[in-house]
């Protein structure tokens, strides 16, 4: 029977989110949603939950970031471009007087041509905004161009901060074409100490040719799994983001066969022995809860296959391809077709008008011509099938 003072909704809710925590790890005393398990993030040695919290679009939200603290969290991802810095400034905040408990990294684009001291200024506004006196792992930040990575000036700027206690451990992120590229690089110069990799059940073949049955779908970068394996090997801690696979769940049942897709699609991450951990924005209460529902798996549930075949179902032909750039050249009013299609996707899939808005206008060439534009250019350009014109039109009028 409902408790006193709660409604049957939320006795539901409760109950649901409680029977979920005890399947991710039977004879567990609190049913709670928790972290369950904590790595070792490669040579770096340090514990951090297997679950980590994603800021991308935290704002002023203290009580967010000590509900995941309570749930257990204690690896926390940002970056300087975050809400403006207000990701940063708020994990400030709410991390006072805890700072010793966490993992604490964030990010920044350091360019080809950027000199040292312009990175430690990057730097050097970061901590400020974190209220810290270093951070963990510093990344450079969207990495799809190996010259950023060549850049003499980067090692430079990570030995000096490392000496001054500014950052502990050298990292890189990326999530487009040229990843596993840029990943070799790193590994063969022993640029990075963590990576931050997309990785998803969209990259790989099995779940189409034996979950879908479908060989016609190209799963992209099936080569990435092999690489991240070697990072590992060589005692690079390696943490999967991107791993909802686009995000666009809204419309699916909160829960299906007793496990959202969100903890279907994490369980296949973890499970898959390429990661170590993960990270994923979370924006609420409830998807803290939620996504902890997976923290502790390292197998598959028996459901998971039919979750996310369900969900490439009724979103596989709208969605891009993290590391597709197929159509990048379609165009020949120039449209820049790839970056369009990702502000449509912070609209529609993550929902998220404010950050898409910002982004499209940062665009040189957005989707104005495609408004008056027949559609034929781009009609073949996506192997995937994606109506390509008709999403860019789309994303203009909304967002233009």
């Amino acid at each position: 029977m409902p408790k006193p003072g709660i409604d049957r909704r939320e006795f539901l809710q409760r109950s649901a989110a409680a029977g979920l925590a005890l399947a991710a790890t039977p004879a567990v005393a609190d049913a709670a949603p928790r972290v369950r398990r904590h790595v070792t993030l490669g040579r770096t040695g340090l514990r951090v939950c297997d679950i980590g919290f994603g800021s991308s679009r935290l704002g002023d939200d203290v009580a967010l970031v000590h509900h995941a603290l309570d749930r257990g969290i204690d690896y926390f991802d940002t970056a300087e471009s975050y809400t403006r810095g207000t990701s940063e400034t708020t994990l400030g905040k709410a991390l006072a007087g805890r700072r010793d408990r966490v993992t604490l990294v964030t990010k920044a684009k350091l360019g080809a041509h950027m000199r040292r001291d312009e990175m430690m200024g990057h730097l050097e506004g970061s901590l400020r905004r974190l209220r810290t006196d270093h951070v963990d792992v510093h990344f450079n930040h969207a990495v799809n161009d190996i010259a950023r990575l060549a850049n003499p000036e980067w090692p430079e700027f990570t030995s000096r901060a490392k000496q001054q206690g500014k950052i502990r451990f050298v990292g890189m992120s990326g999530h487009s074409g040229l990843l596993i590229d840029c990943i070799r690089h790193a590994l063969e110069h022993d640029l990075v100490d963590v990576m931050l990799a997309a990785f998803n059940f969209g990259q790989d073949p099995a779940f189409y040719d034996s979950v879908l049955k479908r060989t016609d779908l190209i799963a992209l970068q099936p080569k990435l799994p092999e690489v991240l394996q070697e990072a590992r090997k060589k005692g690079i801690g390696v943490v999967a983001m991107k791993t909802l696979r686009g995000a666009r769940h809204h419309d699916l049942t909160a829960y299906h066969e007793n496990a959202s897709y969100a903890q279907a699609a994490f369980r296949w991450v973890l499970s898959q022995g390429s990661v170590d951990s993960m990270v994923v924005t979370m924006r609420s209460p409830t998807e803290v809860d939620e996504y902890l529902g997976a923290s502790g798996w390292t197998r598959t549930a028996a459901s998971d296959g039919r979750v996310l075949a369900r969900y490439e179902e009724r979103n596989g032909r709208l969605q891009c391809r993290y590391g597709c750039t197929a159509c990048a050249r379609a165009c020949p009013a120039g449209v820049e077709i790839p970056e369009v299609l990702r502000t449509r996707m912070y609209a529609e899939d993550y929902r998220d008008l404010e950050l898409a808005r910002e982004d499209y206008a940062k665009l040189d060439r957005n989707a104005e011509a495609c408004l008056s534009c027949s559609g034929e250019p781009c009609a073949t350009a996506c192997p995937h099938g994606l109506p390509l014109s008709e999403l860019t039109r789309r994303t203009g009028r909304l967002l233009g």
